[in-house]
């Protein structure tokens, strides 16, 4: 087998390995879904956050008072999405998950809440921004250990 086609064998497995990396779809995966450290991704965030979250989870990411203690109807109050929160202990799939479909779809069972999901109001990119934005709102060491989970 000559050279060359030693190469072309090797540049065609390369570009199956690539495209099965992508999906088959040819668009490049998107790095750093929620990346706090893009501005622009972040600013967008904070807006869209102001519109559609700060109502329940506080202005400030600071949650509902008694978070922790469940209403007569078996919901707990809005958690904050700052430091004294869970929201850090979840990595971003499952609080994308959360954002998007709700709580209760996401956890199962009987867990009852009021988080709803937001699938019909904002957009993946939308829901990815406002991550970014409430992460960029915490401490380097409470960012980096959310992302090994």
């Amino acid at each position: 087998m000559s050279a060359v086609m030693v190469l072309g064998l090797v540049a065609v497995a390369l570009m199956a390995v690539w495209l099965t990396l992508l999906g088959g779809s040819g668009e490049v995966p998107e790095p750093g879904r929620a990346d706090a450290s893009d501005p622009e991704l972040v600013s967008r965030g904070s807006t869209i956050y102001a519109q559609s979250c700060a109502s329940c989870h506080g202005q400030n990411l600071e949650g509902q008072p008694n978070w922790q203690v469940r209403k007569a109807d078996g919901t707990l109050p809005a958690p904050p999405h700052d430091e004294t929160g869970h929201t850090w202990h979840h990595g971003d799939d499952y609080l994308f998950e959360v954002t998007k479909w709700g709580t209760e779809a996401v956890v199962g069972g009987d867990y009852k809440s009021e988080m709803l999901g937001f699938a019909d109001e904002l957009d993946d990119a939308d829901i990815w921004a406002v991550l970014a934005y409430i992460k960029s709102r915490w401490r380097a060491e409470i960012q980096s250990a959310q992302a090994r989970r």
